[in-house]
């Protein structure tokens, strides 16, 4: 089975989430993709998130239906702070057949290796590099100290270009605090389920 991984806050899901996932999934020719709600980043452990209870019941309102696309609990069912590293591991061990990629933006490329066991995230995964339509191919040069030529080839190879969509989780949060719509921003589940829920105001 190639399955791809996909984690993030989805703080709510929006549309540009769903169109990166199946984007991958058609260009890798992944058999699934599952999406990880984190318990909580690394990066983003500043700012209140949303339950992870209400993150879970979007997502699964936003790919409902969908055969290749599941939501894995793996990350908030652990608890604590959510390292790929650790995720990596988990899954391999309970899918030791599954082939790994780990879809990630290019911006997140450079600062990889800053990630805690990189080198070991690089051997457990192939990286699927998610660049935006009309960009430059981004650098992976910064990946050689963590990994080796052969593999950096790979990574090279499983490159994903997707159509460019100007959205963020962030930017719907601060639209529903102002009021404001979000419609056609995420699924017409998720933007009824923020409004039932009194989400982000």
């Amino acid at each position: 089975m190639r399955l791809g991984i996909f984690g993030g806050s989805f703080d709510p899901v929006h549309y540009g989430h769903l169109l990166l996932a199946e984007t991958c999934r058609e260009q890798c020719a992944l058999d699934q993709v599952w999406l990880l709600p984190a318990a909580a980043s690394p990066l983003k452990q500043d700012r209140h998130v949303a339950a992870a209870r209400h993150r879970v019941d979007m997502l699964r309102l936003a790919v409902g239906g969908h055969p290749a696309m599941q939501i894995s609990t793996l990350e908030i069912d652990r608890g604590g702070v959510s390292y790929t590293v650790d995720t990596l591991t988990a899954i391999h061990a309970q899918h030791p057949e599954a082939e790994l990629f780990l879809l990630m933006g290019a911006d997140a490329v450079a600062d990889l290796p800053q990630w805690r066991a990189a080198a070991r995230i690089c051997e457990l995964a192939i990286l699927v590099v998610v660049r935006r339509a009309g960009t430059a191919e981004p650098s992976f040069d910064r990946l050689q100290t963590v990994t080796s030529p052969q593999r950096l080839e790979l990574f090279r190879a499983h490159q994903v270009t997707m159509p460019i969509v100007e959205l963020s989780s962030t930017d719907i949060r601060s639209r529903v605090a102002r009021g404001q719509s979000i419609r056609y921003r995420t699924p017409r589940a998720v933007e009824k389920y923020i409004e039932s829920h009194g989400l982000y105001r």
